[in-house]
């Protein structure tokens, strides 16, 4: 009875052990399937460290690049995912993602490109255009005061590049809560991610022909609420004819009034023009953001739409207060991001300049 009871124990405890084994072999990884964090770790060991240092180059000069590669990273992975098609260039048959709308203003690219010629010196045909993307936009958050986080490696770069893709995927600056609840539901992202990411990310968004003129330049995405700057053209529908009353006087009633009052003094109606820092601490991560916004501060009119519904209110309150809610919320919604729509394996290709196919 004894050898029976011993026989039976030991076969429990395989089955445990087994179980065990099964539970962490199908846990559900954080990255798309075909990344990994050591993907480079034979081919080009030091693909992370030549980014990063290029990064930390292009920030010393000019800190506001952190808000571009953002904007960069955004842009990418919401039209088509993150294949690095925003980087191509346009053709004679072909009108790319970067003439679109939605990317009026957009920067960075040179700089991309040069990161990918200094890979390519060291690992030729290895490293691929849309890694750097998202490399670059996780090592300059967090070079100027934001989180960090892990990041999978392993997609190669897409070979189609439209603007009309860019121009129906990036949701469009005077979206309500809805609609924005809406784009970004449409990615597999929900209300709460939409606001965190809505700290960072400055939203691509749609052009549409009854509210901008075709030959108009685009209002300028969010390419990071939190750092980064932005052409006059985006906050323009917030300051004049907010209600269609074509007057100068007719701003957004959310607005504080003698913010309202400053916007309008950098930008004059009708001037596309002119940049302005998109909040107080324009080049550092951090909450003032959401600060803003809850004061009635907020840039565009997406700004002021995060808070007119209860649940968003509530979100951009907490994320307005100390604590590490936001950083650690904002490094998941990016890892996340960084999944959409990924090409791996012999999927697509690695291109040897970024700017165009090979």
């Amino acid at each position: 009875m004894a050898s029976a009871s011993a026989t039976g124990h030991n076969v429990l405890l395989v089955s445990i052990v087994l179980l065990a084994t099964v539970c962490a072999c199908t846990a559900e990884s954080p990255y798309a399937a075909g990344l990994s964090e050591d993907y480079y770790q034979k081919t080009c060991p030091q693909a992370a460290s030549i980014v990063d240092a290029y990064v930390t180059k292009f920030l010393s000069k000019d800190r506001n690049f952190a808000g571009a590669f953002n904007r960069l990273q955004f842009h990418d992975c919401w039209v088509g995912g993150c294949d690095g098609s925003v980087l191509l260039n346009s053709t004679t048959t072909n009108q790319a993602e970067r003439e679109a709308h939605v990317n009026f203003g957009l920067r960075g690219v040179a700089e991309v490109d040069e990161i990918k010629a200094a890979l390519e010196r060291v690992c030729p045909g290895v490293v691929s255009c849309a890694d750097i993307l998202i490399l670059a936009a996780r090592d300059a958050t967090a070079k100027v005061g934001g989180p960090t986080w892990s990041v999978a490696l392993g997609r190669r770069d897409g070979v189609n590049s439209t603007a009309l893709m860019a121009d129906t995927n990036l949701p469009f600056p005077v979206l309500n809560f809805s609609g924005l609840v809406a784009n970004f539901a449409a990615k597999g992202f929900g209300a709460r991610e939409m606001i965190t990411l809505s700290g960072h990310q400055q939203f691509g968004f749609n052009a549409l022909d009854l509210l901008i003129e075709k030959n108009t330049p685009a209002f300028e995405s969010f390419s990071a609420h939190t750092i980064g700057r932005t052409h006059c053209n985006g906050i323009l529908p917030h300051l004049y004819n907010f209600t269609g009353k074509d007057d100068a006087t007719d701003t957004n009633p959310a607005m504080d009034k003698n913010f309202a009052v400053f916007l309008k003094k950098h930008c004059p109606q009708g001037n596309t023009t002119n940049t302005i820092f998109i909040d107080s601490t324009a080049n550092t991560f951090d909450r003032a953001y959401y600060k803003n916004v809850l004061q009635g501060k907020g840039i565009f009119i997406t700004d002021a739409a995060l808070i007119t519904n209860p649940v968003g209110k509530k979100i951009v309150t907490r994320f307005s207060k100390p604590g590490k809610s936001f950083f650690t919320e904002f490094a998941a919604a990016m890892v996340k991001m960084g999944n959409l729509g990924v090409l791996t394996n012999t999927e697509g290709e690695i291109r040897r300049t970024c700017q165009f196919v090979n």
